[in-house]
């Protein structure tokens, strides 16, 4: 969480004093409709017709592959790099994640992407990696050439754009996390975007089951069918409306920041390359080095850190996949279903080399968006230093 004040404060007591912090109600009860609201207002801040909030990022993952319909003898395409979130979303949903390289931005690789390919293949998972953004012109290109399916990873890119427009409106749905790591943050929670009516009424269908409470004022068009709970709640809401508010102010500091370093500092140091400079977050300036040992030297010295070494987000480090050890039972591991036996369920650590040298000599330097001018000179200073 990078920003959160007395508005925020002010949200929740406004909740809690109307006594109503279930997410559904009737506003002539007192009841504040601060998820519809929230709802209303992210759809409009990213440009699509639908958004549905939820308990997490993960949830919205999970939730857009059950509106695409994605399912046991499916597979996912997903990057090397990214949260273990992103493989468990689609074993969530009975299908099978395939692990491709990412390239000298440290997200998915177009040209690994059409090497995976297989008529078993459903969908494309870009991930924008720390406020990074996916080549979505080429992967949109190669998937619909290849009648498969795409879905945002904007977890950790709230508000982020490429060539002008929103991540999560590009792709079939998108999906945006709000834990306490995140750009927006409510503790925890999530949502999934998307214009298609489809993929938010099954989305919708999962996430309540629409078994106890009816949806807020709109028939369906589908049956309803048991899915899971993953409902958020008015406190959740109240705080992200805020959050929302937030949101193109600390973007826009967070990007004066990490062009501030970039500029000072690519005299002598070489940048990440960046699919669109102008869109990504300004969560991290990327350095990238000749080899793992002048990476580690440096960020000892600058304050940075290698992403190779931050655990579950590389895929060598998802021991639970690379073990099968999925699930709480074994008939519910995707991995031994009957429909998925002829997919590529085996994984090691050595699947994608080319990821693990990137990640090994990329060093991150995290942005601070109320960092004062001195500290920001401070900083600077250091990676000269360094070097």
């Amino acid at each position: 969480m990078y920003r959160i004040g007395q508005e925020e404060v002010d949200a929740v007591q406004r909740v809690i004093a109307s006594k109503v912090l279930f997410r559904r109600g009737n506003s002539d009860n007192g009841h504040q409709n601060e998820v519809i609201k929230f709802e209303r207002e992210l759809a409009e801040k990213i440009g699509t017709e639908y958004a549905l909030c939820l308990t997490s990022g993960t949830s919205a993952l999970i939730c857009a592959m059950v509106g695409l319909g994605i399912g046991p003898g499916d597979e996912v395409i997903i990057p090397a790099y990214t949260y273990i979130a992103t493989a468990q979303a689609v074993l969530s949903v009975g299908a099978i994640p395939v692990i491709a390289e990412v390239d000298e931005t440290l997200l998915l690789d177009p040209e690994d992407v059409k090497k995976k390919l297989s008529p078993n293949v459903k969908a494309i998972i870009p991930v924008h990696m720390v406020g990074r953004v996916a080549n979505l012109k080429v992967l949109l290109e190669i998937a619909r050439e290849n009648n498969i399916k795409l879905i945002e990873d904007s977890c950790q890119c709230d508000g982020g754009s490429y060539q002008g427009k929103r991540t999560g409106s590009w792709g079939d749905a998108g999906a945006f996390s709000f834990n306490d790591f995140k750009i927006l943050s409510s503790g925890e929670g999530g949502a999934l975007v998307t214009n298609d009516k489809s993929i938010f009424e099954r989305a919708l269908a999962y996430h309540d089951s629409l078994v106890s409470f009816p949806h807020f004022g709109e028939d369906l068009s589908i049956p309803a069918f048991l899915g899971s709970q993953m409902r958020a709640n008015e406190i959740q809401g109240a705080i992200l409306r805020v959050q929302l508010q937030r949101l193109d102010g600390i973007l826009e500091d967070l990007r004066r920041n990490r062009k501030r370093f970039e500029n000072e500092l690519k005299d002598i140091l070489t940048i990440a390359p960046n699919n669109d400079p102008e869109g990504d977050c300004g969560v991290v300036v990327a350095f990238q080095f000749d080899n793992a040992n002048s990476a580690n030297d440096f960020a000892q010295k600058a304050g940075g850190w290698l992403p190779i070494n931050t655990g579950r987000h590389v895929y060598s480090n998802w021991d639970m996949l690379i073990e099968n050890r999925i699930g709480h039972h074994p008939d519910m591991n995707p991995l031994n279903h009957p429909k998925n036996q002829h997919l590529r369920i085996r994984y090691n650590a050595e699947l994608c080399p080319r990821s693990l040298e990137l990640l090994s000599r990329t060093v991150f330097i995290s942005m601070n968006p109320d960092w004062t001018e001195k500290e920001i000179d401070q900083r600077i200073a250091a990676c000269r230093a360094a070097v």
